[in-house]
């Protein structure tokens, strides 16, 4: 490896958007270096580079998108002390590499490019052109500290600039689901993006890769998952209180979200090509859920009481005789993907799981997995702030009201607004609530374990006693 790809090997392991922690690192590889602007320091400032790396680990490889800064070595910015790479020679002399994300001056290239639609080159630079209004710059960016598998900049309150972290080759799903629906008041308006040249999979020559999108700030926006969390400290703040009667009572606000998911559905199933599973197909998915199964059983044996049930659940999903439609739909739905403004709800971060490939995220789906995913969501508000509470025993039967009241008021606003009736389509939807809560039951058995009673407690409660 050279200096500065063995620099990436210690650095990208520590970071909170590199998928491959608690594995060792065997490789890393820059396949692709490309400049934006000066790619050395010069009187303009830092010099920029995007490298495309490839990180080899037991199992194989996966490519991130790494945007460094380059300045002469010890000349490094205090406040970017915090972002710093290493030092190693670059171009023949000896440079301080940082994260260019966190530098105001570079990341203000980014912004200032993407408004010009400097779109040749390795690294494009794209912009819409609906609507017509230009691009304001000149403003400094901030990195938005919530995010776990990308970067994301503000800048003021125009803007936010999501970089991809994780690569795969492709049009990013983000991207291509928020411009079909542009123009939506659920979703953020998208202004332009950034793309790179990334090797096929397959071998099959280079294809053009989204590695940023550049979209509407949302000024007045509150995250779902802190509201809901908030009406669940009121409910428990008045022990005995009906979730209906608590001060904090969320179940309009699940009505509203329900309905506005139903309107994001129908916008897409009219912008977006769509289907219809034969029964052949809905089988194959039902034995690909039973598969996923016995992988979760097999690495979390509490899990194993409950197989019976859950597998009896896929059997009838597998039985449907009735055609399943199928569209494009959100892929990893849950309140932590929507915020509520002053104009209603709004859904964000249409990406999928970055971890699968676009390929499949891209793949149509029922919108019965968004509700199946949402409905575990509520579930997981309502739980997760008993963990470790003395009075847990006494609190459980409130969290099991609040999710009830709240996921019936979410599948009533969805059906309402025009969206199929989830009461109509319980042995489907029960199959995908249950995949998600398996997918919960792993995912917390490597992640935060103190959390894996929330999923196996509420796989419980859905199957019945064990067998």
């Amino acid at each position: 490896m050279t200096q500065l790809e063995e620099l990436l090997a210690r650095w990208m392991p520590r970071q909170r958007w590199f998928a491959g922690k608690g594995a060792p690192v065997e490789k890393v590889l820059i396949e692709r270096e490309h400049p934006i602007g000066g790619a050395d320091p010069g009187p303009h400032g830092p010099g920029m580079r995007a490298l495309v790396v490839a990180v080899h680990q037991p199992g194989g490889r996966a490519r991130y998108l790494v945007v460094i800064g380059l300045c002469a070595k010890g000349r490094l910015r205090d406040e970017l002390a915090h972002c710093a790479i290493g030092a190693c020679t670059v171009g023949g002399a000896r440079r301080t590499v940082y994260d260019a994300l966190h530098d105001p001056e570079l990341t203000g290239r980014l912004l200032r490019r993407i408004a010009r639609g400097a779109g040749t080159g390795p690294v494009r630079f794209r912009r819409l052109p609906e609507p017509a209004e230009p691009i304001a710059t000149g403003m400094r960016s901030l990195v938005h500290t919530g995010e776990q598998s990308n970067t994301t900049l503000v800048f003021g309150e125009r803007y936010v600039l999501k970089t991809f972290r994780r690569l795969w080759p492709g049009l990013n799903p983000d991207l291509e689901l928020n411009r079909a629906l542009s123009g939506s008041p659920c979703a953020a308006r998208p202004h332009g993006w950034i793309e790179v040249d990334v090797e096929a999979d397959d071998g099959g020559g280079e294809v053009p890769t989204t590695v940023a999108m550049l979209q509407q700030y949302l000024r007045s926006a509150t995250d779902g998952w802190v509201l809901a969390a908030t009406s669940v400290r009121d409910l428990y703040a008045e022990p005995g209180t009906p979730p209906g009667e608590a001060g904090g009572d969320f179940a309009g606000e699940a009505e509203r979200l329900g309905a506005a998911t139903a309107e994001v559905h129908r916008a897409l199933a009219r912008a977006l090509p769509t289907d219809v599973l034969s029964p052949g197909a809905l089988r194959d998915l039902a034995d690909a859920m039973a598969h996923r199964l016995e992988t979760a059983v097999e690495q979390v044996p509490g899990l194993a009481p409950y197989r019976e049930a859950l597998r009896g659940a896929y059997d009838d999903f597998a039985r449907v005789q009735a055609p399943l439609p199928v569209q494009r739909v959100h892929g990893d739905f849950h309140l932590g993907q929507v915020v509520r403004t002053d104009r209603g709800w709004v859904l964000l971060d249409f990406e999928g799981e970055p971890a699968v490939p676009v390929a499949e995220r891209r793949r149509p789906s029922s919108p019965l997995r968004d509700i199946a995913g949402m409905l575990r969501s509520f579930d997981y508000a309502a739980r997760h702030q008993m963990i470790g509470s003395a009075d847990e025993e006494a609190l459980a039967p409130a969290a099991r009201a609040w999710a009830r009241r709240n996921r019936d008021a979410f599948c009533a606003g969805y059906a309402a607004a025009g969206g199929v009736d989830p009461e109509k389509h319980a042995v489907v939807l029960r199959a995908f609530e249950y995949d998600k809560a398996v997918y919960e039951v792993l995912y917390e058995a490597h992640n935060r374990p103190t959390w894996l009673r929330i999923p196996l407690d509420s796989i419980a409660s859905l199957a019945g006693p064990p067998r």
